[in-house]
């Protein structure tokens, strides 16, 4: 059996959010806006005004914070009168989040508005539940992906490019652990094998980021939005979820897995977490050395960390260390590589990148 999965309709460019509500209008007639308390004075007014335009009542329900069970309840119970039809979620990765899970309570259609490119979320059918520690506790699955997907890049582009290097560290695992999976036999979220679309999806969301990161990075730098910030952006929204929701996760996100549980490592980012997790990986599988130092010569490239003082995590004592590495082997995606792993597997393959994937 194969099983595939992709957003429903995926809409893209520069000022794209000002037809948010001709969207929005296919999928119902109820709508409310889970918005992102930080960028409510930026774009409350076009969201408004694009419903308005298209004929439709909008609520508003302002998230800010964690995404835990009681802030989840607080929204909900915002909207009760509603019963909302659709949910839109505006904002960053925990906006999205809990704007899915609010879609999940009023069984409603979910469309998805990324005002950053950090993570994959924005695309995915599920959503990371925490608790006030910022451990993550549970993941809700929506039962399709969202119906609409909507980047505006121009928002996306002026939002600091440390999100966006974030994003590419997300995005750039998924070729190598959706062929992890394959190699160990494993299944997706899906409960099936990799499908072919999944594979190429992930060859192509590395292809893309090797293609334009540089270039599109440069660009943003420069204040310009091109073809090359397009791509990138295409890349780590829409095809880094195919990818890992069709080909699947390994070592990279198990580490990225372990890494927050350590608490210094706080302000550090989870595509930072990945990228770092993605070197770990390489050097399990023990790639040859000049595919290691083209690897490394791409992350500095694009300004992605290579090592754990980049992490917050300077001189990590062995205490802190012991926690990284059982998040990690807690981590379900470890389980999807060729031979199982151990905790000394993950102490030598970080020994490995600290002293610069030498051989």
């Amino acid at each position: 059996m194969l099983i595939f999965s992709s957003p429903s309709r995926y809409v893209q460019g520069p000022g794209v959010l000002d037809r948010l509500g001709v969207e929005v209008a296919r999928l119902g007639v109820r709508p409310l806006v889970v918005l992102d308390a930080g960028i409510r004075a930026l774009l409350q007014g076009r969201i408004e005004a694009s419903h308005a335009e298209a004929g439709l009542a909008l609520q508003l329900a302002h998230f800010s914070g964690e995404v835990t069970g009681a802030s989840i309840e607080a929204l909900c119970a915002q909207a009760a009168d509603l019963t909302p039809d659709v949910v839109i979620g505006v904002g960053g990765g925990k906006a999205l989040d809990a704007a899915k899970a609010v879609s999940i309570h009023f069984k409603a259609r979910f469309a998805s508005v990324p005002t950053i490119a950090s993570t994959d979320a924005p695309a995915s059918f599920s959503a990371a539940i925490y608790n006030d520690a910022h451990e993550m506790v549970e993941v809700r699955m929506m039962p399709r992906n969202p119906e609409l997907v909507l980047v505006d890049t121009a928002v996306v582009a002026s939002a600091p490019l440390r999100f966006l290097r974030a994003g590419i560290g997300d995005a750039i695992s998924k070729k190598f652990e959706a062929q992890a999976c394959v190699d160990a036999g494993a299944n997706t979220l899906h409960g099936t094998r990799a499908s072919r679309t999944g594979l190429m999806a992930a060859e192509m969301c590395f292809t893309l980021i090797l293609r334009h990161g540089a270039a599109a990075l440069s660009a943003i730098e420069k204040g310009e939005l091109n073809d090359d910030v397009e791509a990138l952006i295409e890349a780590t929204t829409l095809l880094s979820t195919m990818s890992f929701e069709n080909g699947g996760l390994s070592v990279s996100h198990a580490v990225a897995r372990g890494i927050p549980m350590v608490p210094r490592a706080a302000g550090s980012l989870h595509g930072e977490h990945v990228a770092y997790g993605l070197l770990v990986q390489l050097a399990l599988e023990q790639r040859p050395a000049a595919e290691l130092r083209d690897m490394l010569d791409l992350y500095a490239t694009l300004g992605l960390p290579t090592r754990l003082v980049e992490l917050q995590l300077a001189n990590i004592l062995p205490a802190e260390m012991a926690q990284l590495i059982q998040g990690t082997l807690g981590s379900p995606s470890l389980q999807r590589f060729v031979r199982p792993l151990k905790a000394e597997d993950l102490q030598a393959a970080i020994a490995q990148v600290e002293a610069g994937l030498v051989i």
